[in-house]
């Protein structure tokens, strides 16, 4: 059998091998764009223009003493969302800031993206499949360029019946995931070893729910538009809201942090970095972080919760007391400082394009507990201890 033979039988089991070289080349070329985006990374591109060939990369311009870290991550089932909306071009902000954010919120910095992007079939040069999934890799190096972030590789792959879905007939289904790999200090670490009473939390806005919780946002979609509600034109809206790729705070954090001042000098001291993923304030704020150093918090203004948020909440009958379990209710980040700081942390977020305020205050009492002036249901308090 001819090696001709076999790549088209082979492209007719759903792997088209020569336009996957194709792709992946287009793939390399916005990963090659993105190699001077960070000062603390230096490719050194041995490939000769070849996107499957060796790229090693050399650290530069670090504090002595650093550390490497390196954190995993995907967007999950937000790729049905995604996938039903056809907002691949804004995916990457979603894996972007899942991988990110893990290292920034111990006080590192993000400096490497290696991806691994499974698609059904990348379809043909010129086709609409092919053009969505390109315009997927094309977000990430915008997503990368702003997040100061080399894309240094990655692998792109037809997985075909492999990737399932709600919407199982879908020709453009994807799964993103990835490894980001980030520097330390142990002189830079935010551990929230420093937590007391009276400092402040700034809470940063999010709009979207972020890549968490996201098999309650599908359960209320189906309760409100139907079994299969990405085809009820009903839907188009919410499902285009729902999917709404997540706020990148990397920069505007590790600014604050120092790790772009000549001297690695913070502009302030941040206390803790709280990111909310998965379980949200419940978790990561409460069980997390304060409850074991026997703090509390009051959090008395939160931001509103983006409205397809509460719809969600209304459809999937959600509770206060979940809706800050499950979703981020309108903060995708939280950062404690002390009171003087306040005001300059909130200004400085606007030089980002990211919005900012005083949402609530750390507390200490014998029994710690976090009191939350909920903005789901007006006039109603959530604790939870």
């Amino acid at each position: 059998m001819s090696e001709l033979t076999k790549k088209k039988i082979y492209s007719k089991d759903g792997v088209d091998v020569e336009e996957e070289s194709l792709f992946s080349s287009f793939a390399g070329l916005i990963c090659k764009a993105s190699y001077n985006n960070s000062p603390f990374v230096e490719v050194k591109d041995l490939s000769e223009g070849n996107f499957r060939g060796p790229r090693p990369f050399v650290f530069k311009n670090l504090p002595e003493g650093y550390f490497i870290e390196a954190t995993a991550d995907g967007i999950g089932t937000k790729g049905i969302l995604i996938d039903a909306a056809k907002s691949h071009s804004l995916a990457a902000y979603d894996i972007i800031a899942m991988t990110a954010s893990d290292i920034t919120r111990y006080g590192g910095i993000p400096l490497i993206f290696i991806n691994i992007f499974d698609t059904t079939s990348i379809g043909n040069a010129g086709d609409k499949v092919n053009e969505i999934y390109k315009s997927a890799i094309a977000g990430l190096g915008k997503a990368a360029k702003e997040g100061k972030i080399v894309v240094l590789k990655g692998e792109t792959a037809q997985m075909g019946d492999a990737i399932g879905s709600e919407i199982a007939d879908s020709k453009t289904k994807l799964n993103w995931s990835g490894v980001m790999i980030g520097a330390y200090h142990k002189d830079k670490m935010i551990t929230g070893d420093k937590l007391a009473a009276g400092q402040v939390i700034i809470a940063l806005k999010e709009e979207g729910f972020r890549c968490n919780g996201i098999s309650a946002v599908r359960k209320a979609l189906r309760e409100k538009f139907g079994k299969e509600w990405w085809q009820n034109p009903l839907a188009k809206e919410s499902i285009k809201q729902a999917a709404h790729p997540s706020v990148l705070y990397d920069t505007y954090v590790n600014t604050l942090h120092g790790w772009f001042d000549k001297e690695f000098k913070p502009e302030i001291e941040i206390k803790s970095v709280v990111h909310l993923s998965g379980g949200a304030l419940k978790e990561k704020l409460a069980k997390d972080m304060l409850f074991p150093k026997k703090l509390g918090a009051e959090l008395f203004d939160l931001w509103e919760p983006p409205e397809i948020m509460k719809k969600c909440a209304e459809w999937h009958n959600v509770t206060d007391e979940e809706f800050y379990e499950i979703w981020n209710g309108g903060q995708g980040m939280l950062l404690i400082v002390d009171e003087k700081d306040a005001e300059y942390c909130i200004k400085r977020a606007s030089d980002f394009g990211v919005e900012a305020k005083i949402t609530g205050k750390i507390t200490k009492e014998d029994a710690p507990k976090i009191l939350i002036n909920s903005k789901l249901t007006k006039g109603k308090i959530v604790i939870y201890k």
